[in-house]
């Protein structure tokens, strides 16, 4: 049997299959940094180092270990199936009869670092940058599809010493798509040691990173709060709706005409020519931060004053569009939160 096991991105985050996996091999087989990772595992076992562009190698030599009648375990970094020996593995296998096979899997770099950095996941792309063995042009063509398409954009091998081309044209996409404080985790492993740090996308530069971090990138809808990445999935909270709120709706099903209401003894509650169609947000309590709201801590108040998303033009464009679908009278904006949030969302991600 050979076993392609994936070991995790450090010794604690190993899997119990994985555990099992190495248990259950006569040899093991790998990248000698990955070896010293796993070390205390290996008491009694052949293990073979080799060192990093010899992935070949090791692939026909756990499939001669194996021919010989051994338990073989091929390990890789994180998951063998993301840019690891799984890949290689499958390029190369069945130039042999009789092969007999499983891969393991084990956490990614992209879901410890995302762990480091809060919840800033939702649908996301994972791009290697390194161009050893794939064409630029592929990789740009890649990060400027995942930023288009709104995706979170997770890269790996971002930056080498003699390999900074890549890094810094995907940050020059990157700027030319996304807003200049999009959020950006940053998780750099020192000495097995996660250095994490969160920084604007206009403040991304290349002394943050090298061949040992993950840098997550964000979208429109992702936020920080108290060091913490976060991208919202859209869940809806449920509040009652307040009186105010239900009898603008019942006066102003679609809101009031667009523009100022100069009239208004609070205008202007946000900035000066701002947009009162909806004085009272129809989404309210969004519960996502990435417009600029946030909880007031421990009285359950969804605070909307450094939100002014929702008074901008094409804000209330976007949203009165959609709204007459979704809405006919006050009631709805509680009894249909769920398609109300998704209605936000667009209008956040439409461009």
């Amino acid at each position: 049997m050979i076993r392609i096991i994936g070991i995790g991105p450090g010794r604690d985050d190993i899997t119990i299959r994985a555990l099992k996996g190495l248990e259950d091999s006569d040899v093991v087989i790998g990248y000698a940094r990955y070896i010293r990772q796993i070390e205390d595992l290996l008491d009694g076992k052949e293990v073979i180092r080799s060192g990093m562009g010899d992935e070949i190698q090791r692939v026909e030599l756990a499939i001669e270990k194996h021919r010989e009648g051994l338990d073989v375990a091929l390990v890789s970094s994180g998951d063998p199936g993301v840019y690891g020996m799984a890949n290689v593995f499958f390029q190369i296998f069945d130039k042999y009869s009789d092969i007999e096979f499983e891969v393991i899997p084990g956490v990614t770099a992209v879901n410890y670092a995302a762990s480091k950095l809060g919840a800033p996941l939702h649908d996301f792309a994972v791009i290697s940058l390194s161009d050893i063995l794939t064409p630029l042009s592929e990789i740009r063509a890649k990060v400027r599809a995942a930023a288009e398409s709104g995706m979170i954009i997770a890269l790996y091998n971002p930056l080498g010493k003699r390999r900074k081309r890549p890094f810094r044209e995907a940050v020059e996409i990157l700027r030319s798509e996304l807003p200049p404080k999009t959020p950006v985790g940053i998780v750099r492993t020192v000495d097995g040691t996660p250095d994490v740090r969160i920084v604007d996308l206009e403040a991304l530069d290349e002394s943050l990173v090298d061949m040992s971090t993950i840098v997550l990138v964000g979208n429109v809808t992702t936020y920080t709060r108290d060091g913490q990445m976060i991208t919202p999935r859209g869940y809806a909270v449920e509040t009652p709706l307040h009186e105010l709120a239900r009898e603008f709706y019942e006066e102003n099903p679609l809101g009031k005409p667009s523009g100022p209401d100069e009239e208004c003894e609070f205008y202007p509650c946000h900035f000066e020519g701002q947009n009162c169609a909806f004085c009272y947000c129809p989404f309210y309590p969004c519960a996502e931060g990435s417009t600029g709201g946030r909880w007031i801590r421990d009285r359950g108040v969804w605070s909307c004053q450094d939100c002014t998303w929702i008074h901008t033009d094409s804000a209330v464009e976007c949203v009165r569009r959609g709204l007459g679908e979704i809405i006919s009278g006050a009631d709805d904006l509680t009894n249909k939160k769920r398609e109300l949030l998704k209605l936000r969302r667009e209008c956040l991600m439409r461009r």
